[in-house]
């Protein structure tokens, strides 16, 4: 079809364990055979079996799925960086892709040079990268450095110079993986409103997040991805309802045996959503308080730690955020040792769907952020119409993100009858 830019069909990728090492010396050769390595270099995987996807102009598309499920594969297809293994894939446009910090640049040219080596890259002329340089240059924010060489930028100059080029050039197809992770929040929300004008202009986007209110906030539609396989192909909010509520995304209990996230003053273990038993639940009776326990670990003493959380919609709006206001949350330095929080919603506050939480917690006086990690659990709220719930006898449709049990009360003036 004329509008149709993207059009992968079948396409797999198989990768051969072990054999990521082309040439060897005779020695080393010698020594696989000996230990009989040759039959373990021979094992492959497929990263993609028999996927078919197609994108029309203008669309923005989300790529979800668990670490491991396909996702980078298939966009390195999409970006031609690899070939399949088999199937077939037409592009039709010019292609901006960023896949990792800084894909594409020369560590010893300047920002200035890079920025025109990309715009050749993708088949622009030099006057209209020329016309477009100021703009990408204002939006990275990187004007004292663009006669720098690219390998003195620290990982932000980096991504922002990277994404401001990406998706400045004005190209057809604008692929874009999980690299705004490295951006500050401020830095995220404009790459994040610059894709979305990049669509309005008639332009495709391809974006894999990890992050699910960003997905639902800007892809209409998404993708889900596991083992390779394409699973679920539709409106964003369900396609990612799909993802939680299937246990292959963010689940009601996050353990981190390793690699906790936090800094030298205090880590996270562990985050669960709990029902009023105090048991882990990724499904909560609307009509029951439902709680965000953060598990932490102090390891330096002196420091007021405050816990807190926000609540996310499927759709990405911010329903809200909590942290603990309590007086001793608030002023008294934790000593050494774990500690587990719990922020507690009452039962009919939150409207039925699902609810992403990221967990955080701050030092406080000066404010410094220890840990913030997005999508940490996931839990759905569950109307079961049984007439005594906020919603009544209802049983259409009731929008809203939060649907209160609200005091009611009723005054009637009797109605006087004229005398006849």
């Amino acid at each position: 079809m004329s509008d149709t830019v993207i059009l992968a069909s079948s396409i797999g990728k198989r990768y051969r364990i072990g054999a990521h090492e082309r040439y060897g010396s005779l020695r080393a050769s010698l020594a696989k055979l000996l230990r009989g390595s040759e039959k373990a270099a021979d094992e492959t995987f497929w990263a993609l079996e028999d996927v078919s996807f197609e994108a029309k102009r203008g669309e923005v598309i989300g790529i979800i799925g668990r670490n491991g499920a396909g996702k980078s594969t298939l966009l390195k297809i999409l970006s031609r960086i690899t070939d399949p293994t088999k199937g077939r894939v037409e592009i039709r446009g010019r292609i901006g892709c960023l896949l990792e910090v800084g894909t594409g640049f020369h560590p010893e040219l300047s920002g200035r040079d890079n920025v025109f080596l990309n715009g050749t890259i993708l088949g622009m002329r030099r006057a209209e990268i020329r016309r477009h340089f100021d703009e990408i240059v204002a939006f990275a924010e990187v004007e004292k450095f663009i006669d720098t060489p690219v390998k003195h930028y620290s990982s932000g100059m980096y991504l922002r110079l990277a994404f401001a080029v990406a998706a400045h050039l004005q190209p057809e197809i604008l692929i874009v993986d999980e690299v705004l992770a490295v951006g500050d929040a401020r830095f995220q929300k404009k790459c994040l409103d610059k894709m979305e004008d990049v669509s309005k202009h008639g332009r495709t986007v391809i974006f894999v997040s990890h992050n699910m209110p960003a997905v639902t906030r800007i892809c209409p539609r998404a993708d889900l991805l596991d083992n390779g396989k394409v699973l679920a192909d539709g409106r964003s909010h369900e396609i990612v309802a799909a993802y939680l509520r299937g246990g292959l995304g963010t689940t009601a209990e996050r353990v981190w045996a390793e690699k906790m996230p936090g800094d030298g003053v205090a880590r996270l273990r562990a985050v669960r959503v709990l029902d009023k038993s105090g048991m882990p639940r990724d499904a909560i009776d609307i009509r029951k308080p439902v709680g965000i326990e953060l598990e932490y670990e102090v390891l330096v003493p002196g420091h007021v730690l405050v816990p807190g959380f926000h609540c996310y919609t499927e759709e990405g709006a911010c329903a809200f955020i909590s942290v603990d206001t309590g007086a001793e949350a608030q002023s008294a330095p934790k000593p050494t040792g774990i500690y587990r929080s719990v922020g507690w919603m009452p039962g009919n506050f939150l409207s039925e769907g699902t609810y992403i939480i990221h967990v955080a917690l701050a030092t406080m006086d000066p404010t410094n952020v220890n840990f913030y990690e997005r999508d940490a659990v996931a839990f759905q709220v569950i109307d079961s119409m049984d007439g005594d719930s906020s919603r009544g006898r209802y049983a259409g449709p009731m929008p809203g993100v939060i649907r209160p049990m609200l005091e009611w009360t009723t005054a009637t003036t009797p109605r006087l009858m004229n005398a006849s």
